[in-house]
């Protein structure tokens, strides 16, 4: 492909606008939670799994550790995380949510919902493109699972 295509026919503009949108749809919901997007995905990584170290939670958000670092300090200074140094290993910094951390899960239920009802695509919809917007990632990315 070349640059003469026109922007609306351009996959990297697609997805460009698109993740646009989904960020206007999130903020509202996430402001009234007192959160940003990325701190979302720390609390729902630390959601699936409570006690990960930074880097752990870097990679499942495939982050930099120097990213995720200031978003756990912005989570503990709201209260919702708490950091500490792992006993066998003090380079390592274990976060865990508090109760307030856990609670938010319960508040954060609505923007699932808010989010797929905007979409506008049943469960299948949203699974398979999902599923086809992973693999590219992936392919992007040079992932050999792709």
């Amino acid at each position: 492909m070349d640059a003469s295509i026109p922007l609306d026919r351009q996959l990297c503009f697609a997805l460009y606008g698109a993740s646009m949108a989904m960020t206007r749809v999130y903020k509202p919901l996430l402001d009234r939670l007192g959160i940003t997007y990325p701190q979302y995905l720390v609390l729902h990584a630390l959601w699936e799994v409570d006690g990960r170290t930074i880097g752990a939670i870097a990679e499942r958000l495939a982050l930099e550790s120097s990213t995720v670092t200031p978003l756990v300090k912005r989570l503990a200074a709201a209260g919702l995380v708490t950091r500490e140094r792992a006993a066998q290993d003090e380079r390592q910094v274990l976060v865990r949510l508090t109760d307030a951390g856990r609670a938010m899960r319960g508040d954060s239920h609505c923007l699932a919902q808010t989010v797929f009802a905007r979409t506008g695509l049943d469960e299948g919809g949203i699974a398979a493109l999902t599923a086809e917007v992973q693999a590219l990632r992936r392919a992007l990315a040079g992932d050999e699972k792709a």
